[in-house]
């Protein structure tokens, strides 16, 4: 069972989603206040489970309403994901994976964990 584990950075607040085994899925971007942090969580929790999966992978990748997963490559190339709200927020941000199958079981996992993950502060 998943979980969002939030925590203070040097410059503000963030949160963390891990897998069963510990190993973080997704992470947020840096909040001011711990409210705007579980504002953020509960979109996450909101959109991950129907937003749909854009490719940007592929050559000519159909382009997905919001919320969405996009997948794409960074310039390191490895593959990531970003999670968007309805409102084209990024609410939610993956490492680079090695391969596209790791990315896609990323996204898979945060669909799957985040809906019902309980909140951890440390």
């Amino acid at each position: 069972m998943g979980k969002f584990v939030i925590r203070k950075t040097n410059t503000g607040i963030k949160f963390d989603l891990k897998a069963g085994n510990g190993e973080v899925i997704a992470t947020s971007e840096v909040y001011s206040s711990e409210e705007s942090c579980r504002t953020g969580i509960a979109s996450v929790q909101k959109n991950a489970p129907v937003a749909a999966v854009e490719d940007q992978t592929v050559e000519g990748f159909a382009s997905e309403k919001h919320p969405k997963f996009e997948m794409y490559t960074d310039k390191a190339g490895e593959f990531r994901f970003r999670l968007k709200a309805t409102n084209g927020q990024i609410i939610a941000v993956s490492e680079g994976y090695k391969a596209k199958a790791g990315c896609v079981n990323g996204i898979e996992s945060v669909k799957k964990n985040a809906p019902d993950a309980p909140v951890e502060e440390v």
